[in-house]
């Protein structure tokens, strides 16, 4: 029969230590009783009948009966009184050294508080609490950055927007006025005028649902509507919705999945997590080239895949996940979006318990979901 190995605990030490005083304290209390005891007889009496008799000048036997009168009857209520005042001044100094802790535990939650820059430092005692609040404060400090990180990446992306805007809205403003200031323009000239301001005002709608969507991005208080879902038709319904931007750039899309495959989720949410992974792949996919989604089953969970031809740094490709973030920095908002598309995926994955991941070669880049799958009925 194996020996159960029982594991120490990081506060034993400093509990050890606290026991080994306390019995240091009553060691030395009852060192001090013993020692008055036996000092009352013998030469120590003789001892202390000297001092009198010198101190009074007195002989010696007066003082003697001095002694035995008011020192040997008494001895108990000395002895007593002794070990009060020896307890008390020890206790006081155990209580000193102890409160250091306190002191220091202190002194490092401050420092956690004021996000000081050094870190903690305590006694070898409390290496266990020094350790713990130093991995908070790293962790605070790391996600300190990475909320600043974000609140700058979206700052700048707001600028460029801003600036971006003016661009769509002086060409509608310069081609209406055009319209407007020549009411006998020829036909087909009017006809190609009124064809870019159209395509100016697409712009610029887009532009302002970017703006929508970074001010409304929070998905931690959104509730799920979950249902059975039929994940083949939800992909080539998708897929025909994305032909105008496939077939501009002469792309197209191949699904492998079985027809009946099917995934339990939030229909709406679930979709906006496949058309923003399909918006990235069409954005960031060569020309003339094949996008494969793939959807199967494994075990209690259901995988999809999508796959193109285009690489990501792998510098970047750990940062893909995060809001207000874009892969290629010198693209203005007219390629690319706001940086929100992958994030607001995988926090819509996390609220369904599912997770995303990307890999990416010298060819191609792959970005995986797994999701559980729907349950049997």
């Amino acid at each position: 029969m194996k020996s159960k190995i029982v594991q120490e605990k990081p506060y034993d030490k400093l509990i050890r230590k606290m026991f080994i005083q306390t019995l240091v304290l009553l060691a030395a209390s009852i060192m001090v009783v013993i020692w008055i005891r036996f000092a009352g007889r013998g030469s120590f009496g003789n001892g202390i009948t000297n001092l009198i008799s010198t101190a009074f000048n007195i002989g010696w036997d007066e003082a003697a009966s001095i002694y035995r009168v008011h020192v040997r009857r008494n001895l108990d209520i000395i002895i007593m009184v002794t070990i009060i005042v020896f307890f008390v001044i020890s206790f006081r100094l155990s209580l000193l050294w102890f409160t250091k802790y306190f002191d220091e535990i202190v002194l490092g939650v401050d420092q956690l508080a004021k996000e000081s820059q050094y870190k903690i430092t305590m006694s070898p005692e409390l290496h266990f609490m020094e350790k713990k609040l130093n991995q908070v404060k790293d962790k605070l400090e790391a996600r300190s950055k990475e909320a600043q990180e974000a609140v700058q990446r979206k700052n700048d992306l707001v600028v460029y927007l801003a600036h971006d805007i003016k661009t769509p809205l002086t060409s509608v403003i310069g081609y209406l006025s055009l319209l407007d200031e020549t009411p006998d323009m020829p036909i087909a000239q009017k006809s190609d005028y009124v064809h870019i301001t159209l395509e100016k005002a697409y712009r610029l709608e887009s532009l302002i649902n970017e703006f929508f969507e970074i001010t409304r991005y929070n998905l931690q208080t959104v509730p799920l509507k979950k249902e059975n879902i039929d994940l083949y038709y939800m992909l080539i319904q998708m897929t025909d919705e994305a032909y105008p931007q496939l077939s501009a750039n002469c792309k197209q899309v191949v699904i492998h999945a079985a027809e009946d495959i099917t995934i339990y989720g939030d229909s709406d949410k679930l979709a906006r997590v496949f058309n923003n992974i399909l918006k990235n792949a069409i954005a960031y996919s060569s020309d003339n080239s094949t996008i494969n989604i793939s959807a199967e089953r494994k075990d209690s969970t259901t995988v999809i895949q999508f796959e193109n031809a285009g690489t990501i740094p792998p510098e970047k490709l750990g940062s893909i996940f995060e809001k207000f973030y874009r892969i290629d920095d010198a693209r203005s908002s007219a390629t690319g979006g706001a940086g929100l598309g992958l994030a607001i995926a995988k926090d819509i994955l996390t609220l369904h318990g599912g997770t995303i991941e990307a890999q990416s070669d010298n060819s191609h880049t792959v970005i995986s979901i797994i999701l559980p799958s729907a349950p049997m009925s």
